[in-house]
């Protein structure tokens, strides 16, 4: 069927909200946030509440029409635009915007798929709470998008990623029907847990138009420090003293090098080195306490200097005010903004078990320097979850445009060699981004047959006609 041949005259008048057909209204929506995939659809539609959001889908199942769901599109894994075919249907979520209900006795908060992570967060702190999930693409990413992805970010070691902040769904299934599982309850054990299904399938099983979240009380001090280790060895001893020591306040444990450093007080105007000398690798930690600010910069003081003592570290700086903790955390958070802005680069979004970790950047940095001399490695990451940032660019004297093409040329050998590295240590190729179209070809590479029939299993059960999401997640 060509793309004129669907009645897209029927579908405007079952739903409230914006319907563009324009190519210069849908451009924005048909090109992912980094800029490596575009694709072409035969319409954007934007409704206005979850019942639109039915409709949509029961026209796109009556007419058999791929439909592709979208959130604020910050995507890193080209999971929410189109193919080029211009069949699919965009559903862009974002004027499903509203913060239904806060309760406070059960510390939950109802919000709608298009609300900005930004908009729960500060929902939850005008209501004196904490919403604790926090990405660097906060003021665009949507909730719908995180949850469709089960995005991480900085602060999984205390609070845990997007699935463990969820509660409850409402979704659109394929067929067009509304599941109402907006149920505010830390245990149902009542049969199969559909919200986890949903949870980190990239919208290809149904469309998530809202969500149950968790809250916490605010923590009365957050204080955060910036210390030099020798090693991803000592970062580990580090990591397990520091937990010992506080449990549950400390938040973040981030990891990054002296490289990555280096990039941002390349790029980054404003930024000072936080410490007087230079270290090979660097360790971030927040703690959060329960008393005050006092009390927490008397831990953290104590912290620090027992670390020192005991030569866990070389050196280490306290944050003094929120805008030194700001400081100190922009660094971490423009890490990836600085490594775009010398080129080309090539990314890997892993998890590990944390023990296996200084073994896995030993070993897999020695196997790339042998079969690839002169890249630079770019490490930085959650150590305290697990999850590493493991990304690759050109040496600074070939960052040049006229070095590129030989630079993405590496990318299926190196993303080969990481990724078997990565599989010899029981870890994933995806920690936090999820597959969507990147990953999707080679994870059928790291898991069993078994594990891919199981999950074409669920596919074809909820998605018969394969119309949500085509071609993204699964082979």
């Amino acid at each position: 069927m060509k793309v004129h041949d669907y009645p897209l005259s029927s579908l405007g008048p079952l739903f409230a909200g914006r319907l563009l057909t324009e190519a210069s209204e849908t451009a924005p929506f048909l090109t992912d946030w980094r800029g490596r995939w575009c694709g072409r659809a035969m319409a954007v539609a934007q409704p206005d509440t979850a019942k639109d959001v039915a409709a949509i889908v029961r026209w796109c199942h009556e007419h058999k029409v791929p439909l592709v769901p979208q959130g604020g599109n910050t995507g890193l894994s080209g999971g929410s635009v189109p193919d080029d075919s211009g069949r699919a249907l965009l559903l862009s979520l974002t004027r499903l915007n509203r913060v239904r209900a806060i309760d406070p006795f059960n510390l939950t908060l109802t919000a709608e798929a298009g609300c900005t992570l930004q908009q729960v967060q500060q929902a939850a702190a005008e209501a004196g709470y904490l919403f604790p999930l926090s990405l660097a693409a906060e003021g665009s990413c949507s909730i719908g998008g995180n949850l469709a992805t089960n995005a991480g970010g900085v602060q999984v070691l205390r609070y845990g990623n997007a699935r463990e902040l969820c509660l409850g769904l409402e979704v659109v299934t394929p067929e067009g029907e509304l599941w109402n599982g907006l149920r505010g309850l830390r245990k149902d054990n009542t049969g199969y847990d559909l919200r986890d299904l949903y949870i980190g399938s990239e919208g290809t099983l149904g469309v998530i138009t809202a969500a149950v979240l968790k809250l916490y009380p605010v923590p009365a001090a957050q204080l955060v420090g910036f210390v030099a280790v020798p090693s991803p060895e000592a970062a580990l001893r580090l990591l397990t003293w520091v937990r010992r020591r506080l449990g549950a306040g400390l938040t973040a444990f981030e990891l990054l090098t002296e490289t990555c450093l280096g990039l941002v007080l390349r790029h980054i105007p404003g930024t000072r080195r936080p410490l007087n000398g230079f270290s090979p690798w660097y360790v971030l930690l927040e703690i959060s306490d329960t008393e005050d600010e006092h009390h927490a910069r008397q831990v953290m003081e104590s912290l620090l200097e027992t670390a020192l003592e005991n030569e866990l570290v070389s050196d280490a700086v306290l944050s003094t005010s929120l805008a030194q903790a700001e400081s100190l955390w922009a660094i971490r958070e423009n890490i990836s903004e600085s490594q775009a802005a010398e080129g080309k680069n090539i990314k890997h979004d892993i998890s590990l078990p944390i023990s296996s970790i200084p073994r896995f950047i030993a070993e897999t940095d020695a196997a790339i320097a042998r079969q690839f001399p002169g890249v630079r490695m770019v490490v930085f990451g959650h150590l305290g979850d697990g999850n590493l940032h493991y990304n690759v660019s050109p040496a600074e004297e070939r960052c040049g445009p006229e070095h590129a093409a030989d630079f993405v040329a590496l990318e299926a050998a190196l993303n080969r060699l990481v990724h078997d590295a990565v599989a010899s240590h029981a870890g994933s190729i995806s920690a936090e981004h999820g597959l969507g179209v990147l990953r999707r070809d080679e994870s059928a590479r790291y898991k069993t047959a078994l594990e891919q029939k199981l999950m074409r299993t669920l596919k074809n059960a909820f998605d018969p006609h394969g119309l949500m999401n085509p071609g993204k997640l699964i082979c």
